[in-house]
């Protein structure tokens, strides 16, 4: 066994594997950019060593400077966790030539199974079922557009090396097919350094079901099940569950088998996903395989009772596996939701910056006991007072649940979304909690789909109806009488001039659910010790009770003898007398006022806030890399102004109406600030 192993890679994949390696008693070398000095994986390792600047280009996608690190450290084999080079054939070949193992497939493997091209014919030759198209490169826009014809509309446009969601268009007509090829050719050579691209059947409310696959050196291949992964949004995965809710066992042995066949074809080593979509009557096809250990493994550790980095890398070291497939295990229901650095309120634009707050919940599982049943795990790479850079991709976390069954992980899920504390940036966790009370979400009927059906025009706090929107008012005003109980007790007040603490209160929405109605709430028999006390508001009564204290950002205990948990924060907006109630993905802003200051209040003038329709602003942090109009020129409504790079990700900002380019206040290739203007209209 190694005694010492490099994880090529960074974040909460690099964290992952330390703790595996931890356990098994294998020291680890970390390596980092100039934008990770401080990360935590830095902080895990035993040894940390610099690979260059900030750019994945110059540091992390350098196997130059990988294999020197392994040198320099002594590593005797190297984990490449996904991403980056992990999939990467020639990687793989240069760090076995340098004597040093690669925890991960042969570089043949990777190599013909990389390809999406030469993947569909491997896969075909080897009884896969596999979609219609045309799996050779494509070399214009027009002959894309000639081809998705003969194939018939919708069809996939896809790039031969792509895989997280990039280099991937879908395409309904010509024209989506002549700017998706261009938009999906560009994107691969960024991403990939290749941008070779094909086109394929697009299959109408499919479903993207995923097997596990793992190998050794003696030629035994097992699949550990299947994972549902069809919530996506723009074709990259949101939540991803095991088992699928879908599939008979019928369908699940078929797939297994024909994934086994494909990796056997190919003397698959180590870990591996065979993606395959399905469709409505349960028929499949082969969509490609991943070399490499996916993002959403855990789900599939959590049913099964494995550690699939454990069993990579004692497969590295030449060891048989310790299972045949008639030991495979399905123990209950897993569930895993992404938290990604994205504000989903408006279009899901990254969201860089301090994680000001990182307070995940409290786990029951981790990341190296993969024994421990019916909890709750974190993996992550960030911690509190971190940053989340722009160049790289906006994962800050993984939530994983494991329940008795479906509904029990929907559950735990939903509560320990309440208890995920983010702050400084926004995260995407109001919207996982809409899709997980989604009826169809909870029902199991869904497909690839369901984002784009059901939030056609995005997300939007009404998005987010919360099933009691009293119990947000009446937590509102408990949290107040204990700021109030607090300030009064503090000593040193003037005789006479002391904070008096009232019963009876007005709550006053601030515009972020509707809840902009003034509702009066009264507090009764409150109980400073035990934290106790009964609101009354909306003809409704909740006795809370809860620990909480001055500062917290989560609040647990019991509302009317059920418990709860969910967030508080104060000093919201602009306005430092504000408070923020968050439970199950919805929140309220509000002002909690004596009756009197709220008579007031409703006299405040209201203050317009300035136009800035003469702008094209910002929506985001990130790097400027065309602008592609100049002073004077004419503008029409959805013409192409200017493209900012953000985490991997290219934004095309379009302009909102007819005009004509004042200034341009934005150079290519400075960074951006949220809502800084880049170009002024006439």
């Amino acid at each position: 066994m190694f005694t010492k192993i490099l994880i090529a890679n960074r974040g909460e994949i690099a964290c992952r594997v330390i703790l595996t390696a931890r356990k098994m008693g294998i020291q680890t070398v970390a390596v980092y950019s100039d934008a990770d000095k401080d990360a935590r994986h830095v902080a895990l390792a035993d040894e940390a060593v610099n690979i260059g600047p900030a750019p994945s280009r110059e540091s992390y996608l350098l196997a130059d400077k990988i294999i020197a690190a392994c040198k320099q450290t002594g590593a005797q084999a190297v984990h490449p966790g996904y991403g980056f080079l992990s999939e990467n054939a020639e990687f793989s070949r240069r760090v076995e030539e340098e004597g040093i193992v690669f925890i991960g497939p042969k570089h043949y493997s990777i190599a013909a199974m990389g390809d999406k091209i030469e993947s569909k014919k491997l896969a075909g030759a080897a009884g896969v079922n596999c979609i219609p198209g045309v799996n050779d490169a494509i070399e214009t826009a027009e002959k894309a557009v000639e081809i998705a014809k003969g194939i018939g509309y919708p069809v996939m446009i896809k790039a031969s090396a792509g895989g997280g969601g990039k280099g991937l268009r879908v395409a309904f007509n010509d024209k989506e097919a002549l700017e998706g090829f261009t938009s999906c050719r560009n994107e691969a050579r960024n991403s990939f350094g290749d941008d070779r691209v094909f086109i394929e059947k697009f299959v109408e409310e499919p479903r993207h079901i995923e097997i596990q696959l793992i190998g050794d050196s003696q030629g035994n291949v097992i699949y550990l099940n299947e994972r549902e992964c069809s919530i996506q949004r723009r074709h990259q995965k949101v939540i991803e569950e095991a088992p699928s809710p879908f599939i008979s066992e019928e369908t699940r042995k078929a797939m297994g088998e024909q994934a086994v066949a494909l990796a056997k074809a190919v003397k698959y080593q180590s870990a591996g996903t065979v993606e395959f979509v399905v469709g409505k009557d349960q028929s499949f096809y082969f969509l490609e395989m991943n070399t490499r250990l996916q993002v959403e493994h855990p789900v599939t550790e959590c049913i099964t009772g494995l550690d699939l980095v454990e069993l990579m890398i004692r497969v590295a070291a030449g060891e048989a596996l310790p299972l045949a497939q008639k030991d495979v295990q399905r123990n209950g229901w897993a569930i895993e939701c992404r938290i990604n650095a994205e504000d989903p309120f408006r279009g899901f634009l990254p969201s860089t910056g301090r994680l000001v707050r990182f307070q995940p919940p409290r786990e029951s599982m981790f990341a190296a006991d993969t024994s421990q049943l019916f909890g709750v795990r974190v993996d992550t790479g960030v911690q509190d007072g971190g940053e989340i850079p722009m160049f790289y991709d906006s994962m800050i976390a993984k939530l994983i649940v494991h329940g008795k069954d479906r509904n029990d992980a929907i559950a735990k899920m939903r509560q320990a979304l309440n208890c995920f504390v983010i702050r400084g940036v926004s995260s995407n966790i109001p919207f996982q909690a809409a899709l997980l009370a989604h009826p169809k979400f909870v029902a199991g009927d869904f497909n690839t789909g369901f984002i784009a059906e059901n939030y056609a025009h995005g997300f939007r706090a009404e998005d987010v109806p919360h099933d009691d929107p009293d119990f947000l008012v009446a937590l509102a005003a408990y949290v107040n009488r204990r700021i109030k109980a607090r300030a009064a007790g503090i000593s040193g007040q003037l005789p006479g001039h002391g904070v008096t603490v009232g019963e009876d209160y007005v709550v006053i929405g601030l515009g972020t659910t509707g809840q902009n109605t003034p509702q009066a709430a009264s507090i009764r028999d409150f109980q400073a010790d035990s934290g106790s006390s009964a609101v009354e508001t909306g003809a409704k009564r909740y006795e809370i009770c809860s620990a909480w204290h001055l500062g917290g950002a989560r609040i647990r205990g019991t509302v009317n003898g059920q418990p709860f948990a969910a967030q508080v924060e104060r000093g919201v907006g602009r306005n430092p007398l504000a408070l923020r109630i968050s439970h199950n993905g919805t929140q309220l802003d509000a002002l909690v006022l004596s009756p009197r200051a709220a008579e007031l209040h409703a006299l405040m003038p209201f203050k317009a806030p300035p136009d800035m329709s003469r702008y094209v602003l910002s929506p985001m942090p990130g790097l400027l890399v065309e602008v592609a109009v100049q002073p004077g020129q004419k503008v029409q409504a959805g013409e192409r102004v200017a493209v900012i790079e953000a985490m991997k990700m290219e934004n095309v900002l379009f302009a909102a109406a007819d005009g004509v380019v004042g200034k341009v206040l934005a150079a290519k290739g400075e960074s951006l600030s949220v809502d800084q203007p880049i170009v002024e209209f006439a």
